[in-house]
């Protein structure tokens, strides 16, 4: 299929969209610490355990791409099933992403962390990765923690929440070895 016209890229869209994904919000902070970023993504996925790595993608047109360079800090935040609005907030253009939004910032990771996710890792840029029309992220996790929520999932164009698993015992909050 000629993957050049918009026929044939929407037509791919609908295709990658019958795979569901779990929803995220990524955050950070500008260089100088003076202003919060934030973006939903659903390009999230785990790459290695031993290190600990992550891999994310995101457009070369976004206005945050600059946040996410080698060595810069940010948070990844798996959402709940009832973040859809949070999510959607994230995604939408607008000046203060964060209004009205609970989140921590702390002296040792600088960047802002959302609070009633299923999940949350705090990551480093490991590797800023050229792809087409994206960047990916591929980075370490630091600290991660985890709720025993339903995940917020994407699909066909749609959010969803899945389908409820008996959940594993609740895990505290982990330091990752840096080594």
């Amino acid at each position: 299929m000629d993957m050049s016209s918009a026929q044939a890229q929407r037509a791919l869209r609908n295709a990658l969209g019958a795979f569901p994904t779990g929803v995220t919000v990524i955050t950070a902070r500008d260089p100088q610490g003076q202003s919060l970023v934030g973006l939903t993504v659903n390009s999230f996925t785990s790459v290695s355990l031993e290190p600990p790595l992550v891999l994310w993608s995101i457009s070369n047109r976004s206005a945050s791409i600059s946040h996410f360079s080698k060595g810069s800090e940010h948070a990844i935040h798996v959402l709940s099933s009832d973040q859809e609005a949070l999510a959607m907030q994230f995604a939408t253009p607008k000046a203060d992403k964060f209004a009205g939004v609970a989140y921590q910032l702390t002296q040792d990771f600088g960047a802002p962390c959302i609070e009633g996710c299923a999940a949350l890792f705090e990551c480093v840029t490991e590797s800023v990765i050229p792809a087409g029309d994206h960047q990916m992220i591929l980075a370490r996790v630091l600290r991660y923690e985890t709720e025993p929520v339903t995940p917020l999932l994407f699909a066909r164009g749609a959010f969803a929440a899945a389908v409820p698993a008996p959940l594993v015992p609740l895990v505290p909050a982990k330091v990752c070895s840096t080594t």
